[in-house]
């Protein structure tokens, strides 16, 4: 993960946080035509699970350990899970015409995120400086 220092933006510079970024845009576009009445309901739903994607990324970077860090990205993939789960069932109740933007900006961030587990995953933590936990 790295220090904070020579890492540019941290979180920021993360594909998976900017897919996820886009993600939560098109999410909120998307759904502000549906109807008053999902206002509080399935609208409020879907943005709460599209900002909770890119929000478990950033918090999951800043927590500065590589376990940590798995930990909220796998966090981020279930709300990822839950998120298009969302846009299935708005289209399947007919709230709205199919969202082929925002499908395909979800299974990319799911690729990009997916591939960031496995990275994190594959890191030592002992491969960097610094006290060991």
């Amino acid at each position: 993960m790295g220090d904070a220092t020579n890492t540019g933006q941290g979180f920021r510079d993360l594909i998976a946080w900017q897919k996820a970024r886009l993600a939560v845009r098109l999410v909120y576009e998307w759904s502000a035509c549906f109807p008053e009445s999902e206002r509080f309901g399935l609208v409020n739903q879907m943005r709460r699970a599209a900002v909770s994607v890119s929000s478990n990324i950033a918090e999951g970077y800043g927590m500065g350990t590589q376990p940590a860090f798995a930990r909220y990205l796998r966090l981020a993939r279930g709300s990822l899970a839950e998120l298009q789960t969302q846009v299935q069932l708005a289209i399947d109740l007919g709230l709205a015409s199919s969202p082929e933007p925002i499908e395909a900006a979800l299974a990319e961030t799911g690729r990009v995120l997916q591939g960031l587990i496995r990275s994190v995953m594959k890191s030592r933590p002992d491969n960097h400086a610094g006290p060991s936990t």
